[in-house]
């Protein structure tokens, strides 16, 4: 490795080193209590797939650059110096894990290994050594927030062609069963890029009599997928700045864990940030919808940028007591729920990581089967494109739903 790019990758962790992050390099005791609390590490226990030991891989560069013992006596504090076989030990470290903070839930002292990986994930950017699918998705975000004004007939064409969907699950009260651009709406809804993201919301927004508008940009930030915080807020900003832009008083993201998240980091935003879920029981709660029960029996995955890492548990619960007969929990308590095996950016890499996330998630398979359910539902795309492969590939022969779409399904003229 070059001299200049080991100097700027050091630069980097420094970078990283808050308070908070000092706590997660420094405190933990090698317990193993986080262990068997990794979704890839109880479906194929290698050590490598332990928390700890993923975290360790960046704490023993933290120890060569960052403490004394490590400058001085690097052999003795088991310190490693920034190489590119170093790189190749924090891409798999990084990119096995998903960031679902299960292991943070049973850690006696609340190290987040997910916080840990976000240096690991920032010296690849550095090195030029992140995965390119990633990066590629995070410079078209970015793109497109610079363009906006050549890709927007095509995107109102395309959004015209699926007002008729919109209008048979309920018949809009509007001009426009999906407004754009509407200066002082209410909710500016930011979708994904797809008519499932789309069509649900915006029947169950018009039945509620929603002033609502739907955004130009998709919610989906590759940005944080990737690790690359300048990436990230410019991503982030071209909602914010549309938001400002339109005067509204919410934002409301769809069914995309990573998106809810970021978004609700926002600080002194003159807009509240809601998902796209909470808006859904706060209609209910306050009698703007009414659902017919559905048949059937019907389990939840809670996603875990959503529900461990955004504190969102009771919402979809209360949702699915006025929308199932039969609802049953996937597990005892949802703050211990397994991870999908999808998230931190693996659904995104397609088929260059479909053999390790079904692997890695045997045991999300197993409790998905367990619950004997027939509909598996979930409020996230990374959740629902990864729960749907499980499905196929350990042959559960379950359903798998976005919350959405099963509320719109259900809305009582």
């Amino acid at each position: 490795m070059e001299a200049q790019l080991h100097d700027s990758l050091v630069t980097l962790f420094e970078s990283k080193l808050s308070t908070q992050m000092l706590l997660n390099l420094e405190t933990c005791s090698r317990c193993g209590i986080c262990t068997p609390a990794c979704h890839a590490y109880a479906s194929m226990p290698l050590a490598k797939y332990a928390p700890a030991y993923r975290a360790e891989v960046v704490r023993r560069i933290y120890k060569r650059y960052f403490t004394k013992q490590g400058r001085f006596m690097p052999v003795l504090g088991e310190a490693k110096d920034i190489t590119d076989a170093a790189l190749v030990e924090l891409k798999e470290a990084a990119y096995s894990c998903t960031g679902c903070r299960r292991c943070m839930v049973y850690c006696p002292f609340g190290i987040d290994t997910q916080q840990i990986m976000s240096i690991a994930k920032l010296l690849l950017i550095g090195a030029q050594a992140e995965p390119e699918t990633l990066s590629m998705l995070a410079d078209m975000s970015v793109s497109k927030g610079e363009n906006i004004d050549a890709l927007k007939e095509g995107f109102l064409s395309g959004i015209k062609r699926l007002e008729d969907q919109v209008v048979e699950k309920w018949r809009s009260q509007g001009e426009h069963p999906i407004p754009t651009d509407v200066v002082g709406a209410d909710v500016l809804y930011v979708a994904l890029a797809g008519a499932h993201s789309i069509i649900p919301a915006a029947a169950v927004f018009n039945a509620a009599g929603e002033k609502w508008s739907l955004s130009f940009f998709e919610a989906v930030n590759f940005g944080a997928f990737v690790g690359d915080p300048t990436k990230t807020r410019l991503i982030l900003d071209r909602i914010v700045n549309e938001a400002k832009r339109l005067k509204v008083k919410e934002v409301c993201i769809c069914e995309c864990g990573t998106a809810v998240r970021v978004a609700k980091q926002l600080k002194d935003a003159p807009f509240a940030v809601v998902g796209l879920t909470e808006m859904h029981a706060r209609y209910l709660r306050q009698g703007r919808i009414k659902l017919r029960k559905l048949p059937g029996s019907y389990t939840y995955h809670d996603p875990c940028q959503i529900a461990r890492n955004g504190g969102v548990y009771d919402e979809p619960r209360y949702i699915l007591r006025h929308l199932v007969e039969d609802f049953r929990e996937m597990s005892p308590d949802p703050k211990y729920n397994w991870c999908c095996g999808g998230g931190g950016g693996l659904v995104a890499m397609g088929e260059e990581t479909l053999e390790f996330r079904m692997q890695s998630a045997k045991v999300k398979a197993e409790q998905m089967r367990g619950s004997k359910a027939e509909v598996v539902v979930t409020a996230c795309e990374n959740c629902h494109t990864q729960l749907s492969d499980l499905n196929r590939h350990y042959a559960l022969g379950q359903r798998v739903v976005f919350l959405s779409s099963l509320v719109a399904d259900a809305l009582i003229p």
